[in-house]
């Protein structure tokens, strides 16, 4: 299992160019499709901390789901979390998260900082214990 998780819409060209840059790098990630498998509240919690960002800068701002709703961007992260939880398509793509930070791939490149020194699936590696798997956004128990 990958310690890289990627949440990634195949019609995003930022997603797919994000997706190809990590395999390019010898890394296969986990693949969450966040669209069909949208996260949860605690999730998304997880993911503005790991990116040390406030709720809106995780947004698609210029959606039209964001007028739709009547969001203006004053409002608070939670509120702000509460709807991308039921709107997983306001959701700024892609996400990518790995050793405990998370970055989102606009650009691409943005996400190299994550996987910097970290073992490829080039590299032969082990299976890991059972205590070393991830945990976090996108990985289910």
């Amino acid at each position: 299992m990958s310690d890289v998780i990627i949440w990634h819409n195949p019609r995003c060209s930022k997603s797919r160019e994000t997706l190809a840059l990590l395999h390019d790098r010898g890394i296969a990630p986990v693949v969450r499709r966040y669209l069909d498998d949208a996260p949860s509240l605690d999730e998304l919690r997880a993911a503005r901390h790991q990116l040390n960002l406030p709720a809106l800068h995780l947004m698609r701002v210029k959606e039209a789901r964001f007028a739709e709703l009547g969001l203006s961007g004053a409002e608070d992260d939670e509120t702000l979390l509460r709807a991308m939880v039921e709107n997983p398509v306001l959701i700024e793509r892609p996400m990518v998260f790995a050793n405990g930070k998370a970055a989102i791939g606009r650009p691409p490149q943005a996400v190299l900082a994550l996987i910097q020194g970290r073992r490829t699936t080039t590299d032969n590696p082990a299976t890991p214990a059972p205590d070393q798997c991830p945990s976090g956004p996108g990985i289910r128990k």
